[in-house]
């Protein structure tokens, strides 16, 4: 680095490794294309709960604006017949997020993130492992690719496989290879023994948790699908009424 000294370039590299978002930040946790790995298809802005070196966790409040894909003609994705599913066109369409929401936990490097569900009144419902590629991280917030396949575990211990016919389907249709199938898998064998171990985060008390009342619902950047380099953050701490 022309004109810095090597004491100040080891401090700056540090200072890049060591970057963490404070509770209460905004980020965007996206999604690549399956079909164009160069597209996002999903964007969701979600409010930092906590990020260290071992885990991120955040929350994705009801009714937030989130990006998805949808057919071209409009229809939801998963109303199309499963044959044509990932062979039809396919467009962006800008929605709300139903329900209640989304605890997001993600440990660094693994090959998965784990999403807490709840009913009403927070009555806890369930872990969801999200099989996926390990998260980029850049300056407004992490980027991945689903992989199809999932893991649903019940507050009792037990789990099941879920979409195995979307990950079936998605081979026949050529959007995964046989190396990227053979990873995958051994990714849900890994999160089956860490289950089996109840091992973090299952046994760490996050179904007790809840948000911030104060935190406002993160807005969608208009450049929700900028290149990672070029997008800015899309926010940061705010309170409710900002």
């Amino acid at each position: 680095m022309v004109g810095t000294t090597e004491g100040e370039t080891a401090r700056a590299g540090a200072r890049g490794r060591a970057a963490r978002w404070t509770a209460g930040e905004q980020i965007l946790w996206r999604y690549r294309d399956n079909a164009d790995p160069r597209r996002f298809h999903i964007a969701r802005p979600v409010t930092v709960v906590q990020d260290t070196e071992d885990l991120l966790a955040v929350w994705m409040a009801p009714g937030t604006a989130v990006i998805k894909p949808v057919l071209a003609d409009g229809t939801p994705v998963h109303r199309e017949p499963l044959a044509t599913r990932y062979t039809k066109a396919r467009r962006t369409s800008r929605d709300q997020w139903f329900g209640t929401g989304v605890l997001k936990l993600a440990h660094p490097g693994d090959p998965w993130s784990v999403w807490l569900f709840w009913e009403r009144n927070w009555h806890f419902k369930n872990w969801y492992v999200n099989l996926e590629e390990p998260r980029h991280r850049w300056s407004g917030g992490v980027d991945s690719q689903d992989h199809f396949l999932d893991i649903c575990v019940y507050p009792d211990r037990h789990w099941e496989w879920r979409d195995e016919d979307e990950f079936a389907q998605a081979q026949r249709d050529g959007l995964m290879s046989d190396a990227q199938v053979a990873e995958v898998r051994s990714a849900g064998r890994a999160a089956i023994a860490r289950i089996g171990a109840w091992g973090s985060p299952f046994a760490d008390g996050w179904e007790n948790w809840r948000p911030d009342p104060g935190w406002a619902v993160p807005r969608l950047p208009e450049n929700w699908d900028r290149p990672a380099d070029r997008l800015r953050p899309c926010g940061r701490k705010g309170t409710r009424g900002e």
